[in-house]
């Protein structure tokens, strides 16, 4: 049954004349106006509109924290240890490992190796921090998760627009890491890229995106927002230096204890994949591998996460 609206035009409060005109077209405006339906897509849709303006106000400090990091390391490793004769070459443990799984090694130089694997780290950077940061914010002393929590949708929807928007962010990011490597090295100490299979390339990457903004998603719900620095440092850091960005997989052979522990760690999966997408010449795990890893830890930590969202949305 429809509605119609009379505005007052006297009575308490209300001066004691009025322009009926006036009053007429804003009574036609609010009478004719439509009737608000949001739907969980509209909703969703307007959730990520609003990411995507904030990821363009913080367009430059994302893009100078991108670049910091695989800029010095790729300026040492690719650069200043070639140029005073330090340049690093495949070692004879990945070389063999190589030449079982059927890739050479003669000239596989330390930047085809690092390439992925500081992708991969710049993935779960981003990933995590772009959806942990936000989230201590607004449970903690800003409280804007109350506001959108009160949108017409369920709550498990804001979860995954949070998955969503923080796998965005590291997509981003990663492509700013390949544009460094290509640039900057010395001669001869550039990557060797070969892409030959692209939907293997598009499924690395949005498995390493979701994945890590699930386990941002879960980190973020479950971390004390005073201790947020030494959380950080205590999961970033062993998961970078045991998470193959350095050197592949394989490499571990001889340390075989601490090649089946590292295989917990879901960043091990995300350089091996993007080796088997792009440096295809240096050793990796099987595709099949990477990818029910990635897109399982993805179920697992994304169920995890909504689960620990909506318990501390609610409380």
């Amino acid at each position: 049954m429809a509605t119609t609206f009379s505005p007052r035009v006297s009575g308490p409060g209300i001066g004691a004349k009025a322009d009926p005109v006036a009053t007429e077209a804003i009574a036609a405006l609010i009478n004719d106006a439509p009737v608000p339906m949001p739907t969980t897509l509209k909703t969703f849709g307007a959730m990520m509109a609003r990411e995507f303006r904030v990821i363009g106000r913080n367009a430059v400090s994302t893009i100078i924290r991108s670049i910091t990091q695989p800029l010095l390391f790729v300026f040492v490793f690719a650069y200043v240890f070639p140029k005073i004769g330090g340049g690093i070459i495949l070692g004879r443990a990945a070389g063999a490992a190589a030449a079982a799984h059927g890739a050479t090694h003669g000239g596989i130089n330390f930047t085809t190796i690092l390439l992925p694997g500081l992708m991969g780290s710049m993935i779960i950077m981003q990933g995590m921090l772009g959806t942990t940061m936000p989230l201590v914010m607004e449970f903690s002393w800003q409280r804007t998760i109350e506001d959108r929590a009160l949108a017409p949708v369920p709550i498990r929807v804001l979860g995954i627009q949070k998955i969503t928007a923080g796998a965005i962010r590291a997509v981003m990011a990663a492509p700013i890491v390949l544009l460094v490597t290509l640039f900057v090295h010395a001669a001869d100490q550039g990557p060797h890229i070969h892409v030959a299979n692209w939907l293997m390339l598009v499924l690395v990457m949005i498995g390493s995106s979701t994945v890590t903004a699930a386990m941002g998603l879960l980190l973020g719900t479950m971390m004390d927002p005073r201790k947020t620095q030494m959380t950080f440092t205590v999961v970033l850091m062993p998961m970078t230096m045991l998470g193959c960005v350095y050197y592949p997989w394989s490499a571990l052979h001889a340390i075989r204890w601490l090649q089946t522990l590292v295989l917990l760690n879901p960043m091990v999966y995300m350089s091996e994949g993007l080796r088997a997408a792009l440096t295809p010449s240096v050793a990796h795990m099987p595709a099949w591998g990477v990818l029910l890893a990635l897109f399982g830890g993805t179920l697992v930590f994304g169920y995890l996460g909504l689960r620990t969202f909506r318990n501390r949305v609610v409380n």
